[in-house]
Order: structure tokens, then sequence, then C-alpha cells
């Protein structure tokens, strides 16, 4: 992992500073009042205003320059302050936008691009159905061909952003039967559109993000949103996917950095026994074992973020971050809440929302036992740590 540049470094303080005035000191609201209309929409053009969405993306369709390590930069520092909300940004971001901008043919990424990051459109990303999750090979959602459109039937579910997007990047099946990863295509359809039913569903952490079932009930969606190539685009937005195993991995890292930060604060001041905890050598041990473990995420991270940016091959480094970044936010937000005793069990403590937060960094972008099933297979063909 290189230094950072000056940039680099200006951007971080830039972001931390953001962070700091209009994202932590509304965290707890966010994260108790969730639900349908609850997530804090002006982050979107707050961020496009300030050219943040646009990050990572050519400057000839409305981005803003720079590469994989700026982003992870903005992720970090922004679930920092609040893996909720954050969440909602990556996903409009590295996924919604991203796929259209890497696959999409010109016409269709020029036409919502643009407002996707400048914030004024909103995007999700939908894969995910009742009986296909890691197996996105089950996807049953159907898109028939009918002239110049196609007609959807079917359901997605635990889609993030899906209560309010104004973009759904669908995953559809146009040919075959389920168990196949061939006749997969994807395509951007209008959240507005006469068929679609959006259900809000509620979960236990990352509450700010919405999440929700969406219904095609005989839906038309224009074929001119075909979004890659018919019976392919899934295929060809894979490495959209890898490279968000990547930011995920940043997001995880911003959000054990807020419970490492606040576990170190409570030692420091809380008393036992006429002393602080942090005069307790287990305490001591456990506080340098999750700096250590944090520290190593941030090598795994935005080294995987410079290979990706160098046009390296980055898939089994993006991988291992993923999944070493997850883990260890897991276990940083469990050893912040056992540090934390009583008093970080209370709804009021941030404690309990890193723990509640962080498990759900190990299923997506793939679940860890699929990291692990990938990192394998690029030992047989030569990968070597």
């Amino acid at each position: 992992m290189s230094d950072p540049t000056s940039e680099q470094g200006a951007l971080r303080a830039e972001v931390a500073k953001f962070t700091a005035a209009e994202i932590t000191p509304n965290a707890t609201r966010w994260d108790t009042e969730h639900g349908d209309g609850a997530y804090p929409m002006h982050l979107f053009t707050r961020l496009g205003e300030l050219g943040w969405l646009g990050i990572g993306f050519d400057e000839a369709i409305g981005g803003s320059g720079g590469g994989p390590v700026e982003r992870c930069i903005l992720f970090e520092e922004l679930a920092y302050g609040s893996a909720g909300a954050a969440l909602g940004l990556y996903v409009h971001t590295a996924l919604a936008a991203g796929a259209l901008a890497d696959i999409a043919d010109a016409a269709l990424a020029e036409r919502f691009v643009p407002g996707l990051l400048a914030g004024t459109t909103t995007g999700a990303w939908a894969y995910a159905e009742p009986d296909s999750g890691a197996d996105v090979t089950r996807v049953r959602l159907a898109a028939s061909r009918d002239g110049d459109h196609f007609v959807l039937n079917g359901s997605k579910v635990y889609i993030t952003n899906g209560t309010f997007a104004d973009l759904i990047l669908v995953v559809v099946r146009t040919s075959g039967e389920p168990g196949r990863l061939g006749g997969l295509s994807v395509l951007a359809v209008d959240g507005a559109s006469e068929g679609l039913t959006r259900t809000p569903m509620d979960k236990l952490g990352m509450r700010p993000s919405e999440l929700a079932e969406l219904h095609f009930d005989d839906c038309v969606v224009p074929a001119d949103r075909l979004v890659g190539e018919v019976d392919r685009g899934f295929r060809q937005c894979l490495a959209v996917l890898s490279q968000g195993r990547v930011f995920a991995g940043a997001l995880a890292l911003g959000l054990g950095r807020a419970a490492f930060d606040s576990a170190l604060a409570h030692v420091g001041t809380r008393e036992q026994f006429g002393a602080p905890l942090a005069d307790k050598q287990v305490v001591r041990m456990t506080v340098a074992e999750m700096a250590t473990r944090l520290r190593t995420v941030r090598h795994l991270v935005y080294s995987a973020a410079e290979t990706l940016g160098g046009g390296g091959d980055y898939d089994t480094a993006a991988s291992i971050a993923k999944l070493v970044a997850s883990e260890t936010a897991t276990w940083v937000s469990e050893r912040c809440l056992h540090l934390h005793g009583a008093q970080g069990f209370m709804l009021e403590s941030p404690a309990q929302r890193f723990y509640r937060d962080c498990k759900i960094n190990e299923w997506g972008e793939g679940a860890n036992e699929l990291q692990r099933e990938m990192i394998f297979e690029a030992t047989t063909k030569g990968f070597r740590p």
C-alpha cells in the first residue's frame, strides 16, 4: 500500500469534516427513526454537489475523476459516521451507477449516469430473490420480449434503496431455465413503472438504509433499457460486483474504526475498582488486538484498490479484502460492545449500533463462504499469499 498523495489526504480530511458535522451527530436518530421514508435523502444531493458521488467516474459522463483509492476513502469516512447511511450511497454509486457506466451502451449511460452522479436521481441494484441469494443462477424473475419492450413477472428481495430508488438495475431471466448463469440480463427499470410494487422490509442493523421487496406484475420495460447484452448482461456486470468488494471492504473498515474509537474512549474514562478500565492488562491487550487487525484491513483494502486502479488482476485481492474487512468489523464491534458492558447494551449507545450494523457486511457482495471458495480456486491457478 502506497503512501497517500496530498490530494488523497485532502479528500480524506474534507470527507471526515463533513461526516463529523453532518452524519455522526444524526446517526443515532437515523437508526432509531428508521423505516420507509426515513433515509436521509439530502445526502444524495449534498454529495452530488460536492462531486463525491462522481469519484471514480469519467468526467465525460458527469464524474469527478479519481479512482478506486479515492472512492475507498469516501466510503470509509462516511461509514465511520453511519454505516447505514453509507450503505445506501454505496449501492447507488458503486453498483447502480457503476454498472451503467461500465456496461450500458453510450446512449443509456449518458441518459442516466449524470443524474445519478449529481444525486438528482437515486439508484438501486436488484438481483436477490426469495429462492435465489448467493446462487444467482436460480434467478427466476422472467423478462419476456414483446416487440420493443420486455414484460417482467416475479419478485426481488432485500433490495437496498428499493423503497425509493428512481432507477433500479434488475437482474432478469431472458432465456433458459433456473440453474444456468447464461440467459440472465440486466434492465434499468424506472421506479415509477406500472406493475412494480415495493414493500418495505425491516431489519436488525444498517437501519438508516431502506430495504424493500419488489413485485413485478406484467411490468413493461422498454427494450432500450437493456444494460449490456441480452442473455449476457449479468456476466458483464460481474466485474462491477467484484470491484464492489473492494469498496465494501472500505465501508467495513470505517465501521470498525468507529467501534474501535468508541471502545478506546470508553476504557480510558470508565472506572472500575478505583482505576480506568485501560489499567487492566486484559483490556489493553484487547485494544491492541483491535488496532492490529484494523491496520491489517487498511493494508488489504487499499492495496486491492491500488491494484484495481492500476489495471492489475484484482479479483482475489478484492475477495480477501472484503472477507477480512467484514469479519474484522464484526470482531471489533463485538469487543467494543463487550468493553462497554451494560452501558453499551442500552439503545442510546453507539456500541450496540455498531454491533447490529456489522454482520451484513459478511453476506453482501457474496457471502464470505463464497469468498473463501474463490480464494481457494485462485490458489489452484497459481495465486500465492
